[in-house]
């Protein structure tokens, strides 16, 4: 038996030539299309299905909000969102709801018959676009987490190679500056953070 996959699109084109395309690899089967994340949930509650092709903007009820309800009734579906659209907001909920990957619709039609394969054997897949623009955004967010304790960037840093077990004078190598400078950085990091210790800020910098 192939993978059974169904296509959730709201145009009718997509799903069309998507099923088109899927229907020649013999190791897929298609099991059913839909416009819209409530049908695809119906879908899911009628027949078995192992990989959801997944767009984000549709009426009734979008990627988003469809890959929540799904995960949380049928967890063993694979969710693959295929879309046009890189908004930060889609990207985070997305992937916070459930989805196992996120690619774009620029993909090859090749490359996306390989990563249902690959989402349905328990892989995580995400676009290269799409995994720099994420990693940019947690270390944005790791960024702005730590600035509320009145961190600067370059304490911030410091904070960061202390966790990873840096000496004061690998540090000082790191960031070009002299031993002595990471010592005042250091006393300046205890004192915001109120701790005693280069260990104590590690463990802090782990638990944020």
């Amino acid at each position: 038996m192939g993978i059974r996959v169904a296509i959730v699109d709201d145009d009718a084109l997509i799903r069309d030539s998507l099923k088109l395309i899927l229907d020649l690899d013999q190791e897929i089967e298609v099991v059913g299309t839909c416009k819209n994340g409530d049908q695809a949930f119906e879908l899911c509650s009628k027949v078995k299905v192992d990989v959801l092709l997944m767009d984000i903007r549709m009426p009734v009820c979008d990627g988003i909000i469809g890959t929540k309800k799904i995960k949380e009734h049928f967890p063993n579906v694979h969710i693959l969102i295929l879309t046009t659209f890189q908004d930060d907001d889609y990207i985070l909920q997305a992937l916070k709801n459930g989805a196992n990957g996120y690619i774009l619709k620029n993909t090859s039609t090749d490359k996306i018959r390989q990563q249902i394969k690959l989402i349905h054997s328990g892989a995580m897949l995400i676009h290269p676009e799409i995994a720099d623009k994420l990693t940019n955004m947690l270390k944005d967010r790791e960024e702005r987490d730590l600035s509320k304790y009145n961190l600067t960037k370059r304490e911030i840093d410091i904070v960061k190679l202390i966790s990873e077990g840096a000496s004061n004078r690998e540090i000082a190598d790191k960031l070009f500056l002299g031993e002595s400078t990471i010592k005042n950085y250091i006393s300046s990091i205890l004192n915001k953070l109120n701790l005693r210790d280069r260990t104590q800020i590690a463990v802090f910098y782990l638990k944020k």
